[in-house]
């Protein structure tokens, strides 16, 4: 993704911190992205952190990242063991683990906000989009399904769902094969 070297003070990316709040967030999230720069940088250091698990989506969860991050140089997967669903009652815990790895220790870096379907629907407006090929659109999918077999049984985590954010996020920034991801940025440097 050019468009992060250019705001990155034109220069690629080196290291790559992604956090989700559940085993996986990162993957429907950001997956196709995280790809996609797995491929053209295979000299990243990826930290990785899950924050919140049981064992079964623990194990998931570590496997599928070395899975979406395979090739790359340096990878680090943390699985932290917050209570899944229970986020927002050990929220002091996870703001203070949070505002370590984020904000206040990578103050002068890009930092994307990656978007998740929910049945609350609170989808935005993104206001940076990472282009994706169908490649890797295709190897995100295929990867969410095989490493998630707890998630098969629910309802929207489908091919046809992660096919179709991926398409209107394309058509909004009118990525050439048709394919994006959405994020949020608060603020950038270039």
């Amino acid at each position: 993704m050019e468009s992060i070297g250019l705001l990155a003070g034109g220069k690629p990316p080196k290291r790559i911190l992604a956090l989700g709040a559940h085993s996986d967030d990162i993957e429907i999230g950001c997956g196709g992205t995280m790809l996609r720069l797995a491929a053209e940088r295979p000299q990243l250091d990826v930290l990785w952190v899950v924050f919140a698990a049981t064992p079964e989506r623990a194990a998931e969860a570590r496997a599928s990242a070395c899975a979406f991050l395979e090739g790359v140089a340096t990878k680090k997967v943390i699985v932290r063991d917050y209570r899944d669903g229970f986020l927002p009652f050990s929220g002091a815990a996870v703001k203070d683990e949070f505002e370590t790895l984020t904000w206040n220790t990578w103050r002068d870096h890009l930092i994307l906000e990656y978007e998740i379907p929910k049945y609350d629907g609170d989808f935005g407006s993104p206001n940076f989009f990472g282009v994706l090929p169908a490649s890797a659109l295709d190897c995100k999918i295929e990867l969410l399904e095989r490493h998630f077999p707890s998630q098969a049984t629910k309802p929207w985590f489908t091919a046809d769902l992660f096919r179709a954010v991926a398409r209107i996020r394309g058509m909004e920034c009118a990525a050439p094969g048709g394919f994006a991801e959405g994020f949020y940025v608060r603020k950038a440097r270039f």
